[in-house]
């Protein structure tokens, strides 16, 4: 295993732990809190860039007692400042609430990526309404489930196929980036198979991950690149799960079948239907 990350804040940057706990919601503190439209109730998320990319120009790092939020200048806020709220809005220009619970049926906008692609990130494109957490644990901010996975072959592929030659691992938000010697999308493979990382976590990969815009978006100091959406699109047009038409895919979803104590070197083993353990 890689790398670990997490991202206290919804679309906010992340940050890398060496080691975790992991249990039924994911790492600590990942997706600990979000911001909240105060007059729509619909949680703030980048997937709609002309009303959220400013989120990727803030980074989020949990303590113990708070989150520290680092805005473009520098300077901190912290969540629990009396006056969050208001500093937040008044950078983001939209009124927010900075909250650790989930409206009550909980909704996101996600604008159609090839619009955002064609049309660039300030333009009002297609716009469609995604309830959270269809398979999370009840009053969490994830997209759908508690962990994401991605592969360095996967990243290997997809940097090498654009004009740049790399792409950055942080575009892509993932909990869990695994060392892969193979070569492609190698994740694709385990849909529907339970994975163990270290001696006692254990996984259940349950869809593959479908991208949005967000990759192809300035994420703090890195610039715009529309290749990260574009070559998933031409090389990883699959079906993300069951009753899903084809999707750019990067990545795997995954649900929580027993926890444990992970650490960045630990050995991920795919598990075949055999039980006999299955290298990566």
């Amino acid at each position: 295993m890689a790398e670990l990350r997490r991202y206290p804040v919804k679309s906010m940057l992340g940050e890398s732990v060496l080691a975790a706990d992991v249990g039924a919601r994911g790492l600590p503190h990942d997706r600990e809190l979000a911001l909240v439209h105060r007059d729509t109730g619909k949680v703030a998320s980048a997937k709609n860039p002309r009303m959220w990319r400013a989120l990727l120009a803030l980074s989020a790092h949990a303590t113990p007692a708070a989150v520290r939020i680092t805005l473009p200048d520098g300077k901190a806020l912290w969540s629990t400042d009396a006056d969050v709220d208001d500093r937040l809005s008044e950078l983001l220009a939209r009124p927010v609430v900075l909250t650790g619970r989930p409206p009550t049926g909980a909704v996101l906008d996600r604008a159609r990526p090839e619009e955002v692609l064609s049309d660039g990130v300030a333009a009002e494109v297609s716009v469609e309404v995604s309830t959270l957490g269809g398979a999370a644990p009840e009053g969490t901010f994830f997209d759908f489930a508690p962990l994401h996975l991605i592969t360095t072959s996967t990243l290997r592929s997809i940097g090498a196929s654009g004009p740049r030659g790399t792409v950055e691992v942080e575009r892509y938000r993932p909990n869990i980036v695994v060392d892969t010697a193979g070569p492609g999308f190698v994740e694709n493979d385990w849909l529907g198979r339970d994975l163990r990382i270290g001696e006692r976590l254990t996984l259940r990969v349950i869809a593959r991950s479908p991208r949005c815009a967000i990759p192809t978006l300035e994420h703090g100091g890195l610039p715009r690149d529309t290749e990260a959406l574009r070559v998933p699109a031409a090389r990883n047009r699959v079906i993300p799960l069951d009753g899903a038409d084809p999707q750019p895919c990067a990545g795997v979803y995954a649900q929580v079948l027993r926890p444990g104590r992970i650490a960045v070197g630990d050995r991920l083993v795919v598990l075949p239907d055999s039980g006999r353990p299955e290298p990566a």
